[in-house]
């Protein structure tokens, strides 16, 4: 018995120290080395405090802030920790109820010259993670009129803003453009330029 339970002990206690000690070190030391920033969550750090994540979105609901995705994500919004979708497809009855009093809320919040036109996908609809942080160009130009009018600034400022928030395809070919909507907010606010 000792011969067979020795081998297995060692191998146990092996196999535990290197998959559970060396490698989570050495990923661990390898992302702190390469990748620091994104490592520990691409924070975004303003006088001196932190105000969110470059890669998990937030909650905006106030008229003078660019609205996100909707999050599935429960009980909270953004709740990084319950991260997933509402696993509702395309025909299911309570995913169409919630995207019909989506876009009825959007409409009835924007600006007049918005209010008829075609309501972006990604503002009615949550993404597979439920965190999605950017919304596409259309989502965010949608949104101007409103903005504009609750901060009191020409539509025009607002869309230089939103053009400067716009992140091309990476590489130039992969993705599509995309706003992130915490960044495009706190420039909104005068916090800082974006980064």
């Amino acid at each position: 018995m000792k011969n067979i339970l020795r081998p297995v002990i060692v191998m146990f206690v092996a196999l535990t120290i290197v998959t559970g000690l060396v490698y989570p070190a050495i990923v661990t030391a390898l992302g702190q080395a390469a990748f620091h920033r994104e490592a520990n969550g691409s924070l975004i750090e303003r006088d001196g405090k932190i105000v969110g994540s470059e890669i998990i979105g937030q909650q905006f609901d106030a008229p003078r802030y660019f609205w996100g995705r909707l999050s599935a994500t429960t009980p909270n919004p953004y709740n990084a920790g319950s991260s997933g979708g509402s696993n509702l497809g395309p025909t299911n009855s309570v995913l169409a109820d919630e995207v019909t009093a989506r876009v009825a809320a959007l409409r009835g919040a924007v600006g007049s010259g918005q209010s008829a036109a075609a309501v972006p996908v990604d503002l009615v609809t949550s993404s597979g993670s439920g965190l999605d942080p950017e919304i596409s160009p259309a989502a965010a130009l949608y949104q101007v009129e409103r903005v504009a009018a609750a901060r009191g600034m020409s539509t025009g400022q607002v869309e230089a803003l939103v053009a400067q928030a716009t992140t091309g395809r990476q590489f130039g070919l992969l993705g599509e453009p995309r706003v992130n909507v915490l960044k495009l907010n706190l420039a909104l606010d005068g916090v800082g330029a974006l980064k």
